[in-house]
Formats: C-alpha cells, structure tokens, sequence
C-alpha cells in the first residue's frame, strides 16, 4: 500500500488504461453475461452501500428483495415461492444441494445430475461431500432419461435438470424428471440459470418450473438474460420449510437467523434485477427474448449458407456449430465446448448488427478459402 495517495485524476487515468484492456462486448460472442440495462445500473447506484446481510438496517433494500422473489416466483407459476437473491448460479446450486441432503437426512447421500450440468455441481458435491452421479445425453443433447432412472436409488437425494444448458441451450425433459422426482419423493432442483429468463418468455417453450409438482427449486440470473448488474441471481424454493432447513443463529445482527450462504450480500444490484422487470414488464422482457431468438436463427442460416453446420437447434439463444475450417477471426470472442464445437450465445448485446458484421467476417474467410 503506498504510503501517500495518489490525485484522483491520476487514479481514474489508470483505471481507464486498466479498462481498455478489458474484451469489447462489441465482439463478446461467448459470454452469458451482457451489458446492464440502464435503469439497473441507476437503481444499482442508488442502493450501492446496502447490505442484505443485515437487513433490519436496511428495510426498503429487503423489501425490494422479496418482490424480486415474488415478481420470478410469478412468472415461473409460483407467486407464493420463497427464497433469496444469490450471487449468481453457483451459490444457489451449491444451496440447492445443500437443502436437498439437510431435508433428506440420507447417511451416505447422492446427487443425479446431467451430463450438461455446469461445473458448478461439482464444486457443490465436493463441498457438501456427497456423490456426484452423472448420467449421459441422447444425441440432442438432453439428458436420457431412462439412464437417469437407472442412477437413482435408495441413497439419492436430490435429482437435477438443465434448463437451458451452458454449453448448447438446450432444456432438458424436466416434466418427465419431475414426475420421477414426485413419484420417488426425491428433491428436484432446476437449473435455469440461463433459460429461466428466456423460456417464460417463448411460445410453446419445454415445461420448467412450479407449474410441475415434483420441481422443488429454481436457479435463475437475472444477471444474465435479465440485464442486471453483477452479481445478480436468486434461488427460489416451493416449500419455506426447505430454505429454513439451512438457518444458522445470528445473534448480533438485526434479525436472529439466516439460512444465506453469503453473509455480507449487495444490494444493489438486487435493486438493478427488479427495475429492469419493472421497467420493462412482460411485453418488454418478451420483445428482447424474441430479438435475441430471431438474431440466433439469423446466425445459424448465414453459418448454413458458408457450410457450417449447426451441432442442434436450441431451445434457447445459444448456438454452437461444427467447428469451421478456417478460424474464427481474432477480432472476435468466441468460445468452444468440450467437443469442440462452435459456441456463439446470442445476448442482447448481440444485436443484428453484430451479427451480420461477424457474418461478413466468416463470409470473407470462406471466399478467401474457396479461391
């Protein structure tokens, strides 16, 4: 630590060298974050310096906490859902897991999981020392079932499903899971981390949420396809009597439990995640879903038309395709899954624009290739 400041100007001038190190989301293909709205980012500063941690302080922050929960609780056919803002899929996965092997009170517990599912679960398992049963994809990409139902047995705790996978957008067949699920009495938890701010807002979109008695937990970021400020997720339970299975006292903050992982957790950008639903509303967060839809299958027809075929159509706006003879321009960031295919997710950011000038790009390369 330096022993006498530095001028302010000096300091921003330094950050800003910093900053321009940092990838352009003008040419970001690969992330599943995008820039924030404008109303997340304003409702993110007027809350900056609270503190869900302790949220007797800080009342209207916690009150702006559960509308958040109950505005996706809604939209994913539970307005009586409970849960918490999270720092985003992977605490609220590792929560999931963790509720999950409390309620059971299994000795020497299992977890099923796809072999889709992010490495999150991993991370989970290890930390909560229970055994990580992964089960195979058919050949769209979906987990199989009927290898699932041969994972499970008397030690199996929690049952999970993808909807909207991280590596090809696609959801897995999360009402027959959930039927097993109900049917066994085994804690089912979805991941939508990804597609559960995108399927409530397609038509004709696969089943994923509460409307399907076996699903006892959802993971969604509103950090993602929802535009807020990072970090931004939220875990959502059917049952309070679940989420409560993980309360700890607390005896010198303002309330006397909690059952978070985090301690210390920001508010605001649980203020950004609820303006932008707000703001927007259903037509609105509709609107952006379908354009980021429409821009995934512009994509995948231009690849077609240089060749490159697409690995799956996706249930949501993540495309991947066979890797292309030529490399990708460097100018863009693109990313590749474990097969090393071509993955490419279509976010905001990623409008039709971007689109046609990353297009271009391969086209030229294909000419040039041909010739």
């Amino acid at each position: 630590m330096r022993s006498k400041g530095i001028p302010e100007e000096d300091l921003f001038s330094f950050f800003e060298t910093k900053k321009l190190q940092d990838k352009n989301h003008l040419y970001i293909l690969s992330s599943m974050c995008t820039l924030p709205h404008p109303v997340a980012v304003k409702a993110h500063a007027l809350f900056m310096e609270t503190n869900l941690g302790d949220p007797g302080l800080f009342p209207g922050t916690a009150s702006l906490e559960r509308m958040l929960i109950s505005r996706i609780g809604t939209l994913f056919h539970n307005p009586d859902a409970c849960g918490y803002a999270t720092t985003g899929g992977t605490e609220s996965n590792i929560q999931a897991l963790r509720i999950a092997r409390a309620t059971a009170g299994i000795p020497s517990p299992n977890v099923v999981i796809p072999e889709s599912a992010h490495f999150s679960f991993k991370k989970a398992c290890d930390m909560i020392g229970v055994e990580m049963r992964t089960v195979p994809l058919t050949r769209d990409y979906r987990v199989d079932c009927d290898r699932y139902m041969d994972s499970i047995d008397s030690n199996t705790c929690c049952m999970v499903g993808i909807a909207g996978s991280t590596e090809y957008g696609m959801v897995d067949p999360i009402r027959d899971l959930a039927a097993i699920a109900h049917r066994e009495g085994i804690f089912f938890h979805v991941d939508a981390a990804f597609g559960g701010m995108v399927l409530p807002f397609l038509k004709d979109a696969p089943e994923f949420d509460f409307s399907l008695p076996g699903v006892m937990s959802i993971a969604v970021d509103p950090h993602k396809m929802g535009m807020s400020t990072i970090p931004a997720g939220c875990l959502l339970l059917r049952n309070e009597n679940d989420l409560c299975s993980l309360s700890v006292d607390t005896p010198y903050l303002t309330v006397k439990q909690e059952f978070t992982l985090s301690g210390t957790r920001p508010g605001g950008s649980v203020a950004g995640a609820l303006a932008v639903l707000e703001y927007l509303g259903y037509e609105g967060m509709e609107a952006i879903v379908q354009g980021c839809m429409k821009n995934t299958r512009r994509l995948t027809h231009g690849m077609e038309s240089y060749g490159i075929r697409p690995v799956v159509i996706p249930d949501v706006n993540v495309a991947t395709f066979e890797t292309p003879e030529t490399p990708v321009p460097s100018r863009w960031q693109v990313s590749y899954t474990r097969n090393n295919h071509l993955r490419i997710v279509c976010m905001p950011h990623v409008h039709a624009g971007v689109i046609e000038a990353f297009l271009d790009d391969i086209g030229e390369q294909y000419v040039e290739k041909t010739y």
